[in-house]
């Protein structure tokens, strides 16, 4: 295909991809290329740099630079003058992404989407930011004179880019090496903990200041230095009311459940209306932690709900519209070219729907006519947190679903419904532990459902896909695709007891280590052997939004070896400790995933329940164990006729007078044989490891 010029109304390159982002530029008069070897060949062959645009579906200021300057004809033919053009989604090679932010950042400056990026025709990148704005402002040069700036310094500068290369290219290197380190006693991630803990806004919850990002990965050390060390006021109480202020303000989306990706102030009033599907699997895990705990109504209803959005809006569809079982990627934050123009209000249409019910809503949530964000409201209840009496929350309740049925009248935010392998994994795993507690079956189908798409359609001949769209798998799987996965199938066993699905993170964890494991140093590298197209394989255990890959492989592999028994899946998890060990002392922040992992390895507590898994007496102690928030519970019901491996501290034991039993084994000892279900409960809620 040729190259467009600035004036051509054809569609672009993009318009073959399959990615929502992707399709998004398909009209721009710039000559975009996909990521891949026709780009490179062509900016060979006319000794071009590339222009590596990065950047995905729900990103507001992706869609504020694409309107600015890439529909902008003349920018557009700046760009095809001097440039061949990449657009790439972040979302379908975040291994890509990686690298390029981590050269960003190499170069003194915040990363962040969009992402721009300059390299050489063979990939390498010299110079880079993030947004430029088509004028000079905020700070920032316009971009037409950036474009000409670094087109002019490729040419007439070649050394100076060169050395910028070179520079950069060794320190992709030496990233991609982490510090080795020894053991990593449980007192050490007790003082962790409490230096988190002392972070926590006492005012509002949450760690850091604005944008204020919900950080699940800390929240959950936090909670597991509350269950090791039985110390509330340190630990769990930090995370309580961060998930209560975080419930009660505007980040949360009071008529359609969900949670929006961040809050831009300190105190979760304003959001960044994108919702993203991995921001919501690991908040609902917290809240149903925090159910467990509190059995506060509040918890239940932001679980409820959330999956609620998520079972509603959030199924993807194949290329004929039928629901495909698995979970899309996200919601955009703008509608109609407006930042939450969708989710925000004006107080007269509010008294519009719902007539003198306002007078009790809109004190309740917020809703003034000066608004509480630019002249809008967005609801929220930061300053009526506390349920008032059952009737008028019933009431509310009445007038929030109005509210919804109008907001469905409006033009809808954009749909990203590709399915991820990984954020596919984290959902189905929270879904499934939420099901078991709440009891909802429903909700336990869907998790199965995701499950098998992504299993049956995003598979072959074992190996992963990391991204599905309209019947189109596409993109080698990376690590975290087969560890969130791997981790998913782990949690459904233990759910239903089917040998399948251990079978299934077996044989994943069997192709990390055959293609993924570095054999020099330890550590699972976050791109398979057989992937030639970046330029560096990254290996990090450091949580982004989303947990990181090494932390995820840490917990299924000490899971599998107290579910199998074999000793070289905890050889294989210490050596991933090992290799990562020397990171703590640098930055801890960053490595909750990981830090919560080696717990597991060394303190999960495993719950063997002999007995039949459907009979009535089973099911009452399952329910107890249900009930508990037990982060590194390891369950097993041995059903009549099996066994656990041999080694495990229950072999052999068996059920009392024929009744169900339950044994809570902590390290090699185990408790005398549990038949009363209110016995289990006090065995399980105050001892350390519970």
């Amino acid at each position: 295909m040729p190259a467009h010029s600035a004036s051509s109304a054809q569609p672009n390159r993009l318009a073959q991809e399959v990615s929502p982002y992707l399709l998004q530029h398909k009209d721009n008069p710039v000559a975009w290329y996909p990521w891949g070897d026709e780009a490179f060949a062509a900016a060979k062959a006319a000794n071009k740099p590339v222009l590596l645009s990065i950047g995905y579906a729900a990103c507001h200021w992706c869609h504020v630079m694409a309107h600015e300057s890439f529909a902008d004809p003349d920018v557009a033919a700046l760009m095809n003058r001097n440039f061949v053009n990449i657009k790439l989604d972040r979302e379908e090679r975040p291994d890509l992404d990686a690298i390029y932010q981590n050269a960003l950042s190499l170069l003194g400056q915040h990363g962040g989407w969009p992402l721009t990026m300059f390299l050489t025709p063979h990939g390498k990148p010299f110079w880079g930011g993030t947004y430029f704005p088509k004028a000079d402002m905020y700070g920032r040069p316009g971009f037409p004179r950036v474009l000409q700036a670094i087109a002019d310094a490729y040419h007439q500068e070649p050394d100076k880019v060169e050395t910028n290369v070179a520079a950069i290219a060794d320190a992709l290197h030496r990233m991609a090496r982490p510090q080795r380190g020894g053991r990593i006693d449980m007192r050490g991630i007790d003082e962790i903990a409490a230096r988190i803990a002392q972070a926590v806004d006492p005012q509002n919850g949450g760690l850091g200041g604005p944008p204020k990002f919900p950080q699940p990965g800390l929240l959950r050390l936090l909670w597991r230095a509350w269950r090791r060390r039985q110390d509330p006021e340190s630990f769990r109480n930090p995370v309580v009311f961060t998930l209560r202020r975080m419930s009660q303000g505007g980040i949360y989306d009071h008529l359609g459940g969900g949670y929006a990706r961040y809050a831009v102030d300190a105190h979760w009033l304003i959001p960044h209306f994108e919702k993203m599907l991995y921001d919501n699997a690991q908040i609902l895990e917290l809240l149903t932690w925090a159910w467990q705990d509190t059995r506060s109504h509040l918890f239940r209803e932001r679980a409820e709900q959330t999956v609620g959005w998520l079972l509603r809006e959030m199924i993807a569809r194949d290329a004929h519209g039928y629901p495909t079982g698995a979970f899309a990627s996200s919601l955009d934050a703008d509608s109609e070219g407006v930042e939450g123009k969708f989710y925000t209000w004006r107080e007269p249409e509010v008294r519009e729907v719902l007539g003198t019910e306002a007078d009790t809503f809109n004190p309740v949530y917020d809703v003034s006519p000066a608004g509480n964000w630019d002249g809008v409201t967005i609801l929220n209840r930061l300053q009526h947190p506390e349920p008032l009496d059952p009737a008028t929350e019933a009431r509310l309740a009445k007038c929030r679903e109005r509210l919804f049925a109008r907001r469905e009248q409006r033009v809808r935010p954009a749909w990203d419904d590709k399915v991820l392998a990984d954020w596919n994994g984290l959902m189905i795993g929270a879904l499934a532990e939420a099901a078991a507690a709440f009891g909802r079956a429903d909700w336990h189908t869907a998790a199965c459902d995701a499950f098998a798409f992504v299993r049956d359609r995003m598979q072959s001949r074992g190996r992963l896909f990391h991204a599905w769209r309209h019947g189109e798998a596409r993109h080698s799987g990376l690590l975290d695709d087969y560890a969130a996965m791997a981790g998913a199938a782990l949690t459904l066993f233990e759910h239903t007891g089917k040998p399948a699905y251990r079978a299934q993170a077996i044989a994943w964890v069997e192709t990390l280590d055959r293609h993924f494991w570095d054999p020099a140093d330890g550590g699972y590298f976050i791109t398979a052997d057989d992937v030639n197209d970046v330029l560096v394989r990254g290996k990090h255990a450091q949580d982004s939004s989303q947990p990181a890959g090494n932390g995820l492989m840490l917990h299924v592999l000490a899971r599998l070896h107290y579910l199998t028994g074999a000793a070289h899946y905890r050889e294989r998890a210490e050596a991933l400790i090992a290799a990562f060990a020397g990171e703590v002392e640098s930055n801890f922040v960053p490595l909750a995933t990981f830090l919560n992992g080696i717990e597991r390895l060394h303190a999960g507590l495993q719950i063997v329940i002999v007995g039949p898994r459907m009979r009535a007496d089973t099911q009452a102690l399952l329910d107890v164990v249900h009930g508990i928030a037990l982060p590194d519970r390891i369950l097993q019901v041995v059903e009549p006729g099996t066994d656990l491996p041999a080694g495990h501290p229950a072999a052999g034991k068996t059920a009392t007078n024929s009744a169900a039993t339950a044994y809570v084994c902590r390290g090699p000892s185990c408790s005398l044989p549990i038949t009363d279900p209110d016995a289990l409960r006090a065995d399980l809620a105050g001892a350390p490891g519970a």
